[in-house]
């Protein structure tokens, strides 16, 4: 017999933070995320899809009690699919089919009640930047704000009967591995060119680069796929809530004279810092976090966003840039490993640009969809 509890008072939030810990307690691997960073997904003053949508909890317990499983069930009137789809997401289970075929059902009857003809997962109550997917490859430590799980969670899902929406690639590269021959070449060629320059991102000149950024993303991104227009505005209040964690070398922008036409943004991987702090974030913590921020030496970044305006696209601008400031890094930084945020499998442009940086796969997460009528045709995300 499993008991379902509604998560609705301060021990039911408690446990559903406390459960994959304890699950996770002898996995190396495992890095437990800030109890802050989870709770705020659930927050209705915090998180924005409450306006348009509908989030609940669940914790799975046995007949003595003892939790066995949690997770977050959701629908989002903006989360538009050819058929109407909720999502779950915060999936933690014991590794138990039975047990896990218990809580996709008590999941799809939740949605069911609510119009859903299907459920995506595991995704968050938000967007895809963070806790998006399911590990299937690369059981290694997780950067900041990505899903870890067992490999036996595979499993859990497929054997239900969810589907491969997409898979999310994860590309990465030494930072002193050598530099593709074409990157150096397209570096020298334009860097003869007088009105070409790089420079790195700095803390002081926050307003500029947030122009300059929602400049060249609008113009390399907005109109590609399911790319949105950025505001200037949100730009610059996302850099001034970036400010403690930006490093002054390895976000770098190029110029032509004066016009911005190409950015490599780049930040340290938070999780080599709060690894270390189990999921707390009050004062200690805190003041734990500013000792290992400056004695304790991060060795990955992670690549958020790249892009070329169009009109400097395929003239080998990104070896230059990304030469440029590889160069720079490797004598001011301890980084020795960049990785990419993942890239999904439905966007071939954007993994032909990550391949071409010279970085190879190191994970694979997914996203899994599975449709109530089973009699239904099952389609995969389509092709940007």
């Amino acid at each position: 017999m499993i008991i379902v509890e509604e998560v609705q008072n301060e021990n039911h939030k408690r446990e559903f933070l406390e459960f994959p810990a304890r699950l996770y307690q002898h996995d190396e691997n495992y890095i437990r995320p800030l109890d802050k960073d989870i709770e705020e997904f659930f927050d209705p003053e915090k998180n924005k899809f409450f306006r348009s949508g509908e989030c609940t909890r669940f914790l799975f317990r046995n007949k003595q009690h003892q939790t066995v499983g949690k997770v977050a069930v959701f629908v989002n009137t903006l989360y538009q699919q050819a058929q109407p789809t909720g999502g779950i997401g915060f999936f933690d289970c014991i590794n138990d089919q039975e047990t896990a075929d218990f809580i996709f059902d008590h999941c799809k009857n939740w949605l069911q009640q609510r119009g859903m003809e299907a459920m995506d997962g595991p995704i968050n109550f938000g967007e895809r930047d963070k806790f998006w997917g399911l590990l299937i490859d690369g059981f290694i430590e997780p950067l900041f704000g990505m899903n870890y799980n067992f490999p036996y969670y595979k499993d859990l899902f497929e054997q239900y009967g969810f589907c491969i929406y997409f898979e999310q690639l994860c590309f990465s590269r030494p930072i002193f591995a050598e530099v593709s021959r074409v990157f150096t070449l397209m570096h020298t060629k334009h860097k003869r060119n007088p009105a070409i320059s790089a420079i790195p991102m700095t803390k002081n000149r926050l307003g500029k680069f947030a122009k300059d950024f929602t400049e060249i993303y609008n113009k390399a991104w907005a109109s590609h796929g399911e790319g949105k227009q950025m505001e200037e505005a949100k730009t610059l209040k996302m850099f001034r809530m970036m400010k403690p964690i930006i490093n002054e070398h390895i976000s770098w922008f190029v110029y032509e004279n004066d016009k911005p036409v190409a950015m490599w943004m780049n930040i340290p991987d938070l999780n080599q810092w709060f690894k270390y702090l189990n999921g707390k974030f009050g004062l200690w913590e805190k003041l734990k976090l500013l000792w290992f921020k400056r004695f304790k030496k991060n060795e990955k970044m992670v690549g958020l966003v790249f892009g070329v305006v169009p009109e400097w696209q395929k003239k080998g601008l990104e070896g230059y840039m990304i030469w440029e400031g590889t160069q720079h890094l490797r004598k001011h930084t301890d980084f020795k490993v960049t990785e990419l945020q993942w890239i999904g499998d439905f966007n071939p442009k954007m993994i032909k640009i990550a391949e071409s940086l010279d970085t190879t796969v190191t994970r694979k997460l997914a996203t899994y969809r599975y449709l109530f009528d089973r009699n239904k045709e099952f389609k995969r995300h389509p092709e940007l």
